[in-house]
């Protein structure tokens, strides 16, 4: 990894020249530079973390002064629990994933002596930008080094001192490799994604990691086909012979194991047969842990009769737009529905087509459900935070997409992959193919790959 402060021209020509080097190695030696950077990261993990401090008292201060959200100073946190083994966990599992690359996926007969064959490939030259996560770093490079890729990342100012820490340590540990330096580049001028969105010859597909603003910005400025999603509207319907305990257990960890991330459910879609039943309970789990709940009037009703006086006075009327929000924070809108068709209308039109689920003990409405939902995720009796590359068993992810083609939910080396198509023949020609006297005819018999 190079840290970079080249024209933008010069880095994206640098990068798709080792995109086509990185391809060629073999698994070894691309695993032999995931060790490198893991064990590297390892041995700088105060330093790093030193690093990561000083961005977050300046983030604080900012957010104080109201001039940077809670939702970025949380995700830059690296020192959060869990957070740092999580990073060093995943370029280990990514290392020990098979490889991607040269894969054949399709192998077809054309004639005698003329074979076709769809082989996987990189896709070429990655562009990521992010805002905070600092450990976008490390999932970033040791995703693109599996599978052959070469990456140019931007970080925003706000994680700066941790991504050079970062950076300069995988760059060392790269120098030991043969992966080379410029495949992997960290871009520390400012103000340049505008001239990097342009160099679509160069750059083959974008990666935007931040809020939703910073997607939506680079999706309408930029002829770079873009992987990612701008909302992470996720909604969890509670249908009235749902497990009471499940319930609880699952709608908490989706609010509050970590509010600030795309996969925390933000809408909570409440059948009518549950609102003195399963609510009242799972209202004073989530007061106790802190959400604010915001409810409908049907909702909010039945609570309010239901709750201890002390915790009723603490709800909320919600808005019409409560249910379009990523909130981002320890914030719930409730809403009632009357059927499991109503919740699937709800969240295709509210929704962000990210990670949605159903709590039901009825296996028919399940699969209703998650046959009905447009979503990347759709989930049975689980939490809405299981939506992660590392919880798939990807190793890690890039991000999670709700795109429609190419990758869909988290993007792990897979998603990072494109093909080509090979033949192999011996001087056959189109001419010699047809219905005419005299002419062939292709066989296209399937082959075993």
């Amino acid at each position: 990894m190079s840290l970079t402060n080249a024209l933008p021209v010069d880095a994206a020509k640098a990068a798709k020249s080792a995109s086509h080097a990185l391809a060629t190695l073999p698994t070894s030696a691309r695993n032999d530079a995931l060790t490198a950077i893991h064990v590297a990261l390892s041995q700088s993990k105060d330093e790093i973390l030193a690093a990561n401090a000083r961005d977050l008292t300046a983030a604080k201060k900012a957010a104080n002064d109201g001039n940077l959200s809670l939702s970025i100073v949380s995700r830059l946190d690296l020192g959060k629990k869990g957070k740092w083994e999580d990073m060093l966990k995943g370029i280990l599992d990514v290392r020990e994933l098979e490889d991607p690359v040269g894969k054949v996926t399709l192998r077809t007969r054309l004639d005698e002596g003329l074979e076709l064959e769809r082989v996987s490939c990189p896709i070429g030259v990655l562009l990521i930008i992010f805002e905070a996560r600092p450990e976008v770093i490390a999932n970033i490079a040791s995703l693109a080094i599996k599978s052959g890729n070469a990456a140019i990342l931007k970080g925003g100012k706000e994680s700066t001192e941790s991504f050079v820490a970062i950076s300069k340590v995988i760059s060392a540990a790269l120098e030991s490799t043969v992966v080379p330096n410029t495949a992997i580049q960290l871009v520390t001028t400012r103000d340049v994604i505008p001239q990097l969105l342009a160099l679509d010859q160069y750059i083959d597909l974008v990666i935007p990691r931040g809020s939703n603003e910073l997607v939506r910005y680079i999706k309408s400025s930029t002829k770079i086909p873009v992987l990612g999603h701008a909302d992470g509207i996720c909604a969890i319907y509670l249908e009235h012979t749902a497990d009471p305990e499940m319930a609880v257990r699952v709608i908490v960890d989706s609010k509050t194991s970590y509010p600030a991330a795309c996969n925390s459910v933000e809408t909570l879609l409440v059948e009518q047969a549950s609102l003195e039943t399963l609510l009242p309970p799972l209202a004073e789990a989530l007061l106790a842990k802190g959400v604010s709940l915001r409810c409908d009037a049907s909702s909010k009703k039945a609570l309010t009769a239901e709750l201890s006086p002390h915790s009723s006075v603490i709800l909320q009327d919600a808005d019409e737009c409560d249910f379009d929000t990523e909130h981002l924070s320890l914030t719930l809108a409730i809403k009632t529905v009357s059927t499991v068709t109503e919740a699937i209308s709800h969240i295709n039109i509210h929704g962000s087509h990210h990670t949605d689920a159903i709590l039901t003990s009825s296996s028919p409405l399940a699969e209703q459900f998650m046959s009905s939902v447009d979503s990347a995720g759709v989930f049975w009796n689980t939490s809405t935070r299981m939506a992660d590359g590392m919880r798939f068993g990807f190793g890690t992810e890039v991000g999670i997409s709700t795109n429609k083609i190419h990758a869909r939910g988290p993007v792990g080396l897979e998603g990072l992959m494109i093909y080509k198509y090979k033949i192999r023949g011996g001087g056959q020609i189109t001419a010699e193919y047809g219905e005419g006297s005299g002419q062939r005819s292709f066989k296209h018999e399937k082959l075993p790959f």
